[in-house]
C-alpha cells in the first residue's frame, strides 16, 4: 500500500477509497508470538490536501496466538478503526513531539508500517482458549509428569518411600497394644 505524491494528488477532487487486502505475514517475524495471520483487509477513504493526506480506515484480520495457559492456537479478531495523516513535506512549527502525523518518504506514502504498528499494538498481554473446550490440545502428559484433576487424585505412596510408610503403620499399630 504505496502511492506516490502524484498519483494521490490525482485524486485530489475525486477523492480516493482504498479496499485492499494485504499479506502481513512478516510480522510473524517480528513478533513470534503470532502463529499465523489472515490476509487484513483495509478499507476506508482519503481525504487529499495540497500538502497532507488523511487515510480514515478500518483494518480488519485475525491473528493466531497461543493461549497463555494451554499453549493452543486462538484465533483473536483484529478489527481496528484509526485515522492516518500523512505530510508530504514537514512544516514550519511542527515538531515530531506532536505525532499527529507521519511524514512521507521522499515523495511516497506508505500506509504498511502503520497498518503493521497498528496490529502489533492490538495484540493482548495474555489470551486465554475458550474455557467450554479446556485442554483442546494441550499436552496432557510429558516426562516424568501428568496432568491429573481433583477426581483422579489418589494418594500414591512414592515407590521410594514405601517401606518408610509401612514404618509409620507399624508404629501406629504398636501405640495401639
Amino acid at each position: 500500500m504505496k502511492w506516490t505524491i502524484p498519483q494521490l494528488q490525482k485524486f485530489r477532487d475525486n477523492g480516493f477509497t482504498i479496499d485492499e487486502t494485504a499479506d502481513m505475514s512478516e510480522l510473524m517475524k517480528i513478533d513470534p508470538q503470532i502463529r499465523r495471520i489472515s490476509p487484513i483487509r483495509v478499507f476506508g477513504k482519503a481525504d487529499l490536501g495540497s500538502n497532507r493526506v488523511t487515510f480514515h480506515l478500518k483494518i480488519s484480520g485475525t491473528l493466531t496466538l497461543p493461549c497463555s495457559r494451554t499453549l493452543v492456537d486462538v484465533p483473536f479478531p483484529i478489527d481496528v478503526q484509526t485515522t492516518e495523516t500523512y505530510l508530504y513535506n514537514r512544516l514550519d512549527g511542527m515538531e515530531d513531539e506532536d505525532g499527529e502525523f507521519h511524514l512521507a518518504e521522499g515523495d511516497v506514502v506508505d500506509l504498511t508500517p502503520v497498518i503493521q504498528e497498528i496490529i502489533l499494538t492490538e495484540i493482548p498481554m495474555q489470551i486465554f482458549c475458550d474455557s467450554d473446550n479446556p485442554v483442546n490440545g494441550a499436552p496432557q502428559s510429558g516426562d516424568d509428569w501428568e496432568v491429573i484433576s481433583e477426581d483422579q487424585q489418589v494418594k500414591k505412596v512414592d515407590p521410594r518411600l514405601a517401606k518408610l510408610a509401612q514404618l509409620f503403620d507399624n508404629h501406629d499399630h504398636d501405640k495401639d497394644k
